[in-house]
């Protein structure tokens, strides 16, 4: 049996040698917060150069209505229930008209909401197709694996196929939404209806080897132990060894506003740098890690640009409920130049980049 030692992990890890669940998890058992931070800005100061990544973008969400019903989610609604919305291939385009007058070097299109009973593959096709004929000059992120197999199941189009009709429309990129976290009987008790960790690992694979770039998440601070949360990157990893296409992994912490998993309350931020730093150390495939800002708060996106984050995610501008509804800030929207002025402040170099992380001006 091979027996850890915390020096000789901490000396791989500074030497930027990839590390095992086991190393990574007596690491995080082990170190001081301030030791583990050091090794993450370490990893990401090679990796990233101090910069600090951010993109011009909006979410639209064409709908709160969900076949699903998780524990953890403030945001479903049922078909007519109040505070439900299922807007039109013609509302979305308002939206989208909207944020392009308000500012005219916006880059993304980040669509994603509810899993919708009814809509299925040619809805979303006409939505995709109506987007990229007004707005063929940005990006189209959009739809969750979770969204993508019910729409194809809706209109009985097999996965495979109904994922490069997609693409031949005009989808660019998927984000991350829905991987939760992978462990069976943890998803079974939080996300019953949600398709399982491995079916959500085959629709990314199945993307990246159709070209497409993904994101990855997972969320965290719930029924979760450091454990999973490895289990959980080690999956990612792998996959991400055969196909090089996961572009950034974002934490999600559970937020416990409004929902059925309320009473288990939030992990403190101790936990949150833990997460971050480790994910940075142990995903040394993947170049970015995001601290979604208007999920944890700009002040707390921007500590973790000390503990191994490189990316805050993009300007928003006002146009995401699914966190506001579970407690984080409402309605958030921050200006390129707020951002830019901010990560300065924590002495990292902003850089407003694409969906797919080309640099497309960096703020010296």
């Amino acid at each position: 049996m091979h027996i850890l030692n915390i020096d000789s992990i901490v000396d791989k890890a500074f030497r930027h040698e990839r590390l095992s669940l086991e190393e990574a998890l007596f690491l995080t058992e082990n170190i001081s917060i301030p030791k583990l931070g050091s090794i993450a800005n370490d990893l990401n100061s090679v990796k990233n150069h101090d910069k600090v990544f951010f993109n011009r973008n909006i979410h639209i969400e064409p709908t709160n209505i969900c076949v699903n019903h998780c524990l953890f989610c403030s945001y479903r609604r049922r078909k007519g229930e109040e505070g439900s919305w299922e807007y039109s291939v013609s509302d979305m385009l308002k939206i989208a008209e909207k944020a392009i007058q308000d500012d005219p070097k916006l880059t993304e299109f980040h669509l994603v909401g509810g899993v919708h009973p009814d809509r299925g593959l040619a809805f979303y096709l006409q939505l995709i197709a109506a987007l990229r004929k007004s707005f063929p000059q940005v990006h189209i992120k959009a739809f969750t694996a979770e969204e993508i197999v019910q729409m194809c199941k809706v209109d009985e189009v097999d996965l495979n196929n109904g994922l490069q009709q997609l693409i031949d429309t005009g989808l660019d990129s998927m984000p991350g939404g829905g991987a939760e976290i992978f462990k069976p009987e943890i998803r079974r008790k939080i996300c019953p209806d949600k398709i399982s960790g491995d079916e959500w690992l085959h629709v990314h694979q199945l993307a990246h080897e159709k070209g497409i770039y993904t994101n990855a998440t997972m969320l965290y601070g719930h029924y979760d132990t450091m454990r999973d949360r490895l289990e959980h990157l080690e999956a990612l990893r792998t996959l991400q060894d055969k196909t090089g296409m996961f572009n950034a992994f974002i934490p999600l912490k559970f937020k416990a506003a409004n929902n059925k998993m309320s009473h288990l309350g939030e992990v403190d931020i101790i936990e949150d740098i833990k997460t971050y730093a480790i994910s940075r150390i142990f995903l040394d495939n993947i170049s970015n890690i995001k601290a979604y800002w208007p999920m944890l708060g700009i002040d707390q996106a921007l500590l973790l640009l000390h503990f191994g984050v490189n990316d805050v995610d993009g300007t928003i501008a006002d146009t995401t409920k699914i966190y506001s509804m579970a407690g984080s800030k409402k309605n958030p929207s921050m200006h390129s130049e707020q951002l830019v002025a901010l990560i300065k402040k924590n002495n990292k170099i902003p850089v407003e980049r694409n969906s797919v992380y080309d640099e497309l001006k960096i703020y010296s």
